[in-house]
């Protein structure tokens, strides 16, 4: 499994995998204007590569783009099929290269998300997982229900409240979120619980109007656009699902849960960079350099007592 971490890696990782495809290549896309992106879909087209496009019905002020999109791939040779209207919104993104290599993402196929947001996506050739996302891609594209059938492939509205529901009260020491809006108040009520419980909960985005004990810190950076939680540096999940009610039930969202040591120790990374930017990271930071300062003088102060210890028994042994 590999990380991509935006906006440090760019299009060229979404590139390079759709250029390596041999057989096959199942893209679910929610916005997409990268031009690079675009052609190499085209490109692989060309080649003989079978290439599906399962495009969201619609988007937020986007459809005469998605519809233009539409019309664009199919003229390049893409099969391209429409999502259903059935659920509020298909945000998830997705692509599958010769039904062996799976990519979840974070971040849409677009200039502002991938070149200028702080976002996730993860490269697998976990079986379970793949064969998952292709029976989920194969249902959206039929319109047909779609059964979860595996917990750390998690999906809006099928199993995504369950699986993270689990996932966060798991936590014994510590849970670091990245999310835009954090509002649900079920999963407000299991982070209230884990914090009270002793579980240091560190969050870089915003609350909803919910009322909680939670705090959140803006991202310093210029966007936030991922969806994603370290628990205990030992487990992750990275999605597109935000931990509030439409986006657990309501709408098809696509995230993963990870258990592979090195991708979640660089997710933590990059979370306490972060962090450190924020203003109560700062203010953190700060209170540890007093705190080291004060442990210094304290030991520097206990050094000076016995030296003066030492040379007092020293004085008086040498007056006896």
């Amino acid at each position: 499994m590999k990380l991509i971490v935006q906006p440090d890696a760019g299009v060229a990782p979404v590139v390079s995998a759709i250029k390596r495809a041999k057989k096959s290549i199942d893209v679910l896309i929610f916005r997409l204007d990268r031009r690079e992106v675009i052609q190499a879909l085209e490109a692989a087209a060309a080649r003989g590569i079978t290439v599906r496009a399962l495009i969201a019905h619609t988007n937020r002020g986007g459809e005469k783009t998605l519809r233009k999109l539409e019309m664009g791939l199919l003229a390049s040779g893409l099969t391209v099929t429409r999502t259903s209207d059935d659920l509020v919104r298909y945000h998830g993104k997705m692509l599958i290269v010769d039904g062996k290599i799976l990519h979840v993402y974070g971040f849409n196929l677009t200039a502002l998300d991938i070149g200028k947001s702080r976002s996730f996506g993860i490269t697998t050739r976990n079986l379970h997982l793949v064969q998952e996302a292709i029976k989920l891609f194969e249902a959206d594209c039929a319109r047909q229900p779609y059964t979860a059938g595996y917990n750390r492939f998690v999906v809006s509205p099928e199993n995504a409240r369950e699986c993270l529901s689990v996932f966060i009260k798991s936590a014994r020491k510590q849970l670091l979120i990245y999310d835009p809006k954090v509002a649900d108040p079920a999963i407000l009520r299991l982070l209230n619980e884990r914090q009270k419980a002793g579980v240091e909960i560190k969050i870089i985005g915003r609350m909803g109007s919910t009322k909680s004990e939670l705090t959140a810190e803006r991202y310093p950076g210029r966007r936030l656009h991922i969806r994603a939680i370290i628990r205990d540096g030992r487990r992750a999940f990275l999605g597109s699902q935000s931990l509030r009610r439409l986006e657990l039930d309501k709408r098809r969202e696509i995230g993963v849960i990870i258990h592979d040591d090195g991708v979640v120790r660089l997710m933590q990374t990059v979370f306490e960079q972060d962090w450190a930017l924020t203003d109560r990271g700062k203010k953190e930071a700060k209170k540890a350099v007093k705190a080291v300062k004060a442990e210094k003088a304290e030991k520097k102060e206990e050094k000076a007592e016995k030296k003066a210890e030492k040379a007092e028994i020293a004085s008086q042994t040498a007056a006896g």
